[in-house]
């Protein structure tokens, strides 16, 4: 009899809704997500001048004007989603998903590839391609990234406390004097603290309001993989950013056609 690992355990929610992570089920978009892909993603969209974006769902603004799924994000957008809303797009080699009430930036040289996103409030999952120079920053912290998945929220309620989770990939941390770097294979996380606590700002958290899910979803809108598909493996999900013992079988890759799809 074959011996299976332990299963992972699920994720943790704080202050966000099951709803909100299972987006990623629904019909309408694992139907956009297989269209994107077999028009030939974001190359052909920017090549074809077609939008970028996968689905847009409720009231979400750019740049201050509302966004329909006509419209093309650029590497230097500024984006706002209500209550209820929600944001999926890909720009150049990066795949973003943003959670409802949200405020982002982007900042960039060229409107084809984030160099800098800004989370001002709420959360994105987000999956990036290797290339120098790539940040996401937070109220109380900046992340430099390095080819990986990573998630963010802010908590306004705390006092904008930040949480980041290196879901894989390597990303190097700074707050205040504080640096650290990550490297991670399952879920590294960290909560960047508005003033220290137990006299650090950068403190361990678990794995909380993602899923892998949706981190495999966003990798295969750019052409990639998470790193638990490559491997075969998953860890636990406390945090820590360890993969478990090899497994027979995880994911291999996504379909964009889940069992249980959601209208």
């Amino acid at each position: 009899m074959t011996t299976r690992p332990p299963a992972p355990l699920a994720h943790h929610l704080q202050g966000r809704s099951d709803d909100e992570l299972v987006w990623f089920q629904r019909r309408s978009v694992v139907q956009a997500a297989a269209l994107w892909v077999a028009g030939g993603g974001w190359s052909a969209a920017h090549a074809q001048a077609r939008s970028n974006i996968v689905e847009v769902r409720g009231d979400v603004l750019r740049n201050g004007e509302p966004l329909t799924a006509q419209h093309t994000i650029t590497a230097n957008d500024r984006i706002e989603t209500g209550p209820g809303a929600s944001l999926v797009f890909s720009v150049g080699d990066s795949a973003f998903m943003v959670r409802q009430n949200s405020r982002m930036a982007m900042e960039s040289d060229t409107p084809t590839a984030v160099k800098l996103l800004r989370l001002l409030s709420g959360a994105v999952a987000t999956v990036w391609g290797r290339g120098p120079d790539r940040q996401i920053a937070l109220p109380t912290a900046t992340a430099g990234i390095r080819g990986t998945g990573v998630y963010a929220e802010v908590f306004a309620d705390q006092d904008q406390r930040g949480y980041l989770c290196n879901c894989y990939g390597t990303v190097e941390l700074t707050a205040g004097g504080e640096r650290l770097v990550s490297q991670s294979s399952y879920h590294q996380s960290f909560w960047a603290e508005p003033v220290p606590r137990n006299g650090r700002l950068l403190t361990p958290a678990g794995a909380i309001n993602h899923t892998d899910e949706e981190m495999e979803f966003l990798a295969g809108l750019v052409n990639q993989r998470t790193a638990w598909q490559v491997s075969g493996r998953k860890g636990i999900k406390d945090g820590s950013g360890g993969a478990a013992a090899p497994a027979n079988s995880y994911g291999t890759g996504n379909s964009y056609g889940p069992p249980g799809s959601r209208d």
